[in-house]
């Protein structure tokens, strides 16, 4: 990516001066992938959730997008109402924004995987409760098991909280990498919150470099 077609999106990130760097490669199909029909019957059973009050309203689940095989998984909060309708998450306007971050790191949605700790929408877009976020978030874990990435970055507070098991607030998770069964995690605010804040969108390319950075030296 040349740096006049990668300015738009960093012009959306916040960034006004860029300078290029090269891409950072993916995994291939050699990469650690789950089994097939082990994924299947993980898809399979976050279809058919039951787990808490939150299935009695979702038009569907929101398993999560991306290969198998992928170097990068971006974690966030739960599925909003287009993410309901659609079954994809990250499909509104907080998800054009993770697009300009991605397109920041030369990267696009082909090449990560991308989940929220919740499958189903939470009524009125609320915060998950812990009984929620407790019956869910093992379906999450599976997935990130199964991807076995080099880095997970998580979006926002209670992607943070839900992976790393604290309750420290978000400017203290950010600024260090993370471990989650041995995977490294950097923390940055959620897309959502970058469309409210926007002068933060600085910080988060600043967290996003510390998770290029890691990628880059394994």
């Amino acid at each position: 990516m040349d740096s006049r077609s990668a300015r738009p999106w960093l012009k959306a990130m916040g960034i006004t001066v860029w300078q290029r760097r090269e891409p950072i490669a993916v995994a291939n199909a050699q990469g650690p992938c789950a089994e097939v029909d082990g994924w299947g019957r993980l898809e399979d059973e976050v279809r058919s959730c039951v787990r808490c009050g939150l299935h009695a309203g979702r038009t569907q689940t929101v398993f999560g997008t991306g290969p198998r095989t992928a170097t990068w998984c971006f974690v966030g909060e739960a599925p909003g109402a287009e993410e309901d309708r659609r079954g994809a998450p990250f499909v509104g306007r907080a998800g054009q924004l993770l697009d300009a971050m991605l397109r920041a790191l030369a990267l696009d949605r082909e090449q990560v995987f991308i989940a929220n700790v919740l499958k189903c929408r939470p009524p009125g877009n609320r915060d998950p409760q812990p009984s929620e976020v407790a019956a869910c978030l093992p379906y999450l874990r599976a997935q990130i098991a199964a991807v076995r990435p080099r880095i997970v970055v998580a979006l926002g507070r209670f992607a943070a909280q839900s992976l790393l098991a604290t309750d420290q607030p978000l400017g203290r998770l950010r600024g260090s990498v993370h471990d989650y069964e041995g995977i490294p995690v950097v923390v940055t605010y959620h897309p959502a919150y970058l469309l409210r804040r926007p002068a933060d969108k600085v910080a988060a390319w600043a967290d996003l470099k510390r998770a290029r950075g890691v990628v880059a030296d394994e």
